[in-house]
């Protein structure tokens, strides 16, 4: 049974919007159009087309960092983007993992209430955050009623983001919302970062990489300027994207398979695969967003008048200037070793706020992916029993879930260990080559689009073979 904590939601489970999971089987057209639906409507809500009603044409950019991780756009309705319901994930979960909350994620009921819980919490912290962004004074000085309207549409924006990502993850589309969203945020990216033709931003050109590599040669510049151009797109990222890309792949496709046989079918044999990357991106994700948090909240403290000159403030992080992007950077505080140094030039100016940065990300990737053992249902004793439930059995052992478990347990737990290390290994070295997109963002879109794959791969075997949905759990 769920815990004090989560029944003290029950109350509050009916008054809450939601989308119904589908009573029967969705075909994989209509997942598609739902999907393609949810994609459609985040790109036109962080389009320039929809910015905020009430505030300055020109909003300064204050916090670049977080953008791509949290798949939001600076003055749109998709200002604050997936960053509530992300937060309010990783709270739950901590607190789950933890033991702090009772939650036993086999239980219907429990994951109902669970839902409910980080629903509420997502909305809160919009609520929270918007009123964070007006407070400090982003968007300049804002009357009492344009306050409220622009408070009143991150609301809306947050919760319709917040249905948009129940709507695919209930069934209804493919993979998770938040998953799609920070998909397109760094595709976005990328090729902005390719080919935005932007004034010209340095002697070399615009910020786009190529768009500069026509105004440099058309110029008689020599493009060696280009290997490394500091925190604009340079040749060196390029070519580490595209590596990076290679190496996660590969990654993605490392796997110890264990053959299984269907005891329902004599003869029918099959494998169960543990992959390298065990728990996918999501360890990336909740530290990504733990680390944006902590740059969010302590900017937001060191911005006030009193903030710079504090001792606990500037503990938590302190900021200057920077006259190249115009953009306020960590010069010191715990913030400064969770944002990642960028480039080349800056790990070899500041060699041991990289090793920080890139020690703590490590750090907490392998803690996240044990905590997401249990709480998402990927630990040994969870997939025993779903092995065993859908017919399954380990040839030369009997089919029982203890059997499996012992299995089991000799890969998943070393196997979620290292796959934690290498993730957090390929965002953070990826981030000081200065790969297009952050590190943590190709990482995180080259695991959704194998995702994807795999979805696809998967949705044409239940097609096929009708049996597979029970080990599915269609």
């Amino acid at each position: 049974m769920a815990g004090r904590f989560l029944n003290a939601f029950k109350p509050i489970a009916r008054f809450i919007p939601e989308v119904k999971a589908p009573e029967r089987r969705v075909g994989f057209n209509e997942k598609l159009f739902w999907t393609a639906i949810a994609l459609i409507i985040y790109l036109v809500m962080a389009s320039d087309a929809c910015r905020l009603y009430g505030i300055p044409s020109t909003v300064e950019e204050r916090f670049a960092p977080l953008r791509i991780i949290f798949a939001s756009n600076r003055g749109t309705l998709m200002e604050l983007g997936i960053g509530p319901i992300v937060t309010a994930g990783l709270i739950l979960q901590l607190l789950v993992g933890s033991a702090m909350i009772q939650c036993d994620m086999s239980k219907p009921e429990d994951r109902g209430l669970f839902t409910t819980a980080s629903k509420v919490f997502a909305i809160i912290l919009t609520g929270v955050q918007a009123s964070a962004y007006i407070i400090s004074g982003m968007y300049g000085t804002l009357s009492g009623t344009t306050a409220i309207i622009v408070f009143l549409q991150l609301l809306a924006a947050g919760f319709i983001v917040l249905l948009l990502d129940e709507l695919i993850q209930k069934g209804w589309g493919f993979g998770s919302g938040i998953s799609l969203f920070i998909m397109a945020g760094v595709a976005q990216q990328i090729f902005l970062e390719c080919f935005h033709p932007s004034p010209w931003v340095d002697e070399y050109g615009s910020s786009g990489l190529f768009v500069a590599l026509i105004q440099t040669i058309m110029s008689g510049k020599s493009v060696s300027g280009l290997l490394l151009r500091g925190n604009y797109p340079s040749i060196v990222g390029f070519i580490a994207t595209i590596v990076a890309f290679l190496v996660i792949i590969y990654m993605e496709g490392v796997r110890v398979e264990l053959p299984l046989a269907y005891a329902g079918y004599r003869g029918f044999r099959s494998r169960y695969p543990i992959k390298l990357l065990y728990v996918s991106n999501l360890p990336v994700i909740f530290a990504s967003a733990l680390f944006a948090n902590i740059y969010f909240f302590s900017y937001l403290l060191w911005s006030q008048p009193w903030g710079s000159s504090n001792f606990w403030v500037n503990l938590l992080g302190s900021y200057k200037l920077d006259s190249t992007s115009g953009q306020y950077v960590p010069t010191g505080g715990l913030v400064y070793y969770v944002t990642s140094p960028g480039n080349l030039s800056n790990v070899m100016a500041e060699p041991l706020r990289a090793f920080g940065y890139l020690a703590i990300l490590i750090a907490f990737c392998v803690i996240f992916s044990l905590t997401w053992l249990e709480v998402g249902g990927l630990g040994p004793s969870t997939v025993a029993k779903q092995l065993v439930d859908a017919g399954m059995q380990i040839p030369g052992y009997r089919r029982s879930e203890k059997a499996i478990e012992q299995i089991l347990k000799r890969y998943i737990p070393a196997v979620t260990v290292l796959g934690g290390i290498i993730v957090g290994l390929i965002a953070g070295l990826s981030d000081f080559f200065g790969v297009f997109g952050s590190g943590i963002g190709i990482l995180l879109s080259v695991g959704i689009i194998y995702q994807y794959y795999e979805i696809l791969v998967q949705e044409r075997a239940a097609e096929m073979y009708p049996a597979f949905r029970r080990i599915f759990g269609e």
